[in-house]
């Protein structure tokens, strides 16, 4: 026991090779992980807040009819080459030397929440997929359905997920093997030729009543011998991106969230606006800069083409190279 009573734990994957030297694992306090080094609840009080608080951008958001192009093809599915294809939200696939990737599979609907648009193909055609990288487990990351039905027409392929969230997939499927990471942890993979670490990220979870912060969050980075990719799944901005630039140098492709950033009081402790995002990518010394977490879902006060607004006017002004603003369901080819 530590000062005020709570217990500090630092916990990893035993297992997996720590790529941080000296790095004794994730700090939880009482059985929860800290975002950092400090837990992060996010306030009731300012979830009331919001609700209660009229939105300034109330009338612009209502006239913003702003959707993702959709192209209709499903292709890249049997394509060999190497690719990174947006299926909406924080949901890609990505294929790296050979290997197939789905980041945060969300393919229906959210609970009272409608995509606003639709994926290039039916969430059955997605085959010939490896591996699942489960970012964190927001509903809107995890969906259960979306693994189920991923599972179901892909017996092969294996979870990559944060500490602690295998009790969720056991939920799913107890036969969908996983493996679980803690931050600065490399993933014990076959076939080698990608190697895939997890990493810090600035946010938080909750799922359920009773479950705040029992489960992990964080991001990925994929790495080949000629290209490395950051998947930034959900995060605040922070010092965690320049120690990954510190670890793996450069990063050829950023993939990085831009949406679900207003009212600032409530989410610039767990979100990046587009300005922070892309001051995140030049930290990362990146290359092509692919922006998600925008314009499939309805979750925040923006109106919903304000991220590709800002995106372009920064990029306008010098200060965001290789923007690439794909289409749901266009390759953008690595």
């Amino acid at each position: 026991m530590e000062q005020d009573n709570q217990q500090i734990r630092h916990i990893k994957n035993d297992r997996l090779e720590t790529i941080k030297q000296d790095y004794r694992g994730n700090k939880t306090i009482n059985g929860r992980f800290a975002n950092g080094d400090e837990l992060y609840n996010p306030p009731l009080s300012k979830v009331l807040r919001w609700q209660l608080t009229p939105n300034p951008q109330r009338e612009q958001k209502k006239h913003d009819d702003y959707t993702p192009p959709v192209k209709k093809d499903s292709a890249f599915i049997g394509s060999d080459l190497d690719m990174v294809v947006w299926l909406g939200h924080a949901s890609f696939l990505i294929r790296l030397g050979g290997v197939t990737f789905l980041t945060d599979p969300v393919l229906y609907d959210l609970p009272m929440i409608k995509r606003r648009v639709s994926l290039p193909c039916e969430p059955e055609a997605l085959r010939n997929i490896d591996f699942l990288l489960l970012s964190h487990a927001h509903r809107d990351h995890l969906d259960k359905k979306s693994v189920q039905t991923i599972f179901q027409n892909n017996p092969q392929v294996k979870a990559l997920a944060p500490l602690r969230a295998g009790r969720i997939l056991r939920s799913i499927n107890k036969h969908l093997p996983y493996q679980e990471a803690g931050w600065f942890q490399k993933f014990d993979l076959v076939p080698e030729q990608v190697e895939v670490y997890y990493m810090p990220a600035r946010h938080w979870h909750r799922r359920g009543p009773f479950d705040m912060n029992k489960i992990l969050w964080g991001s990925f980075v994929l790495k080949t011998p000629n290209l490395t990719l950051y998947f930034a799944g959900d995060t605040a901005i922070g010092p965690h991106f320049e120690e990954i630039e510190e670890l793996f140098g450069p990063m050829d492709v950023c993939i990085m969230p831009v949406g679900a950033y207003k009212p600032a009081f409530l989410m610039h402790r767990s979100h990046m606006d587009p300005h922070e995002a892309v001051k995140a990518y030049n930290l990362l010394r990146g290359g092509t800069f692919i922006p998600m977490h925008y314009g499939t879902f309805d979750l925040s006060d923006e109106p919903p083409g304000e991220p590709v607004r800002l995106l372009e006017q920064i990029a306008a002004g010098g200060m965001l190279q290789g923007l690439k603003f794909p289409a749901i369901g266009e390759p953008i080819l690595l």
